[in-house]
């Protein structure tokens, strides 16, 4: 089985995306933040990320850059509020730029699509 790290802030969209995922089939780590995102990156093999860029502490665009360094083989999925950040040229090393919605259509998508590529 796959497995993903969803680094996200909010406590229910954390909830909300394990759910969903894990009833597709993958292993769900959900963390609130960049430091746990790191730790768990060390102690598990994680297929792919998805990452939140607006965290508090350190922002998703450090954790992209910690996984580009030290993780290069975890596909990684920006997914925020903000469509303004897929023009910033420090997520273009993600694998895909996911704008957050209340459909995880799109999201669950992406998730198949780099998973099994």
């Amino acid at each position: 089985m796959k497995t993903i790290l969803v680094v996200e802030d909010e406590r229910n969209l954390r909830a909300m995306y394990t759910q969903e995922l894990e009833a597709d089939g993958y292993v769900v780590i959900a963390v609130p933040d960049a430091a746990t995102a790191k730790i768990t990156c060390e102690e598990n093999e994680i297929d792919l990320a998805i990452l939140d860029i607006k965290l508090d502490g350190p922002s998703g665009i450090e954790v992209l850059h910690n996984l580009a360094q030290e993780h290069r083989d975890v596909k990684v999925i920006i997914n925020t509020a903000y469509p303004s950040y897929k023009s910033d040229f420090q997520t273009w090393s993600a694998d895909a730029y996911v704008v957050k919605s209340s459909d995880l259509d799109e999201l669950k998508s992406k998730v198949r699509e780099l998973v099994y590529s």
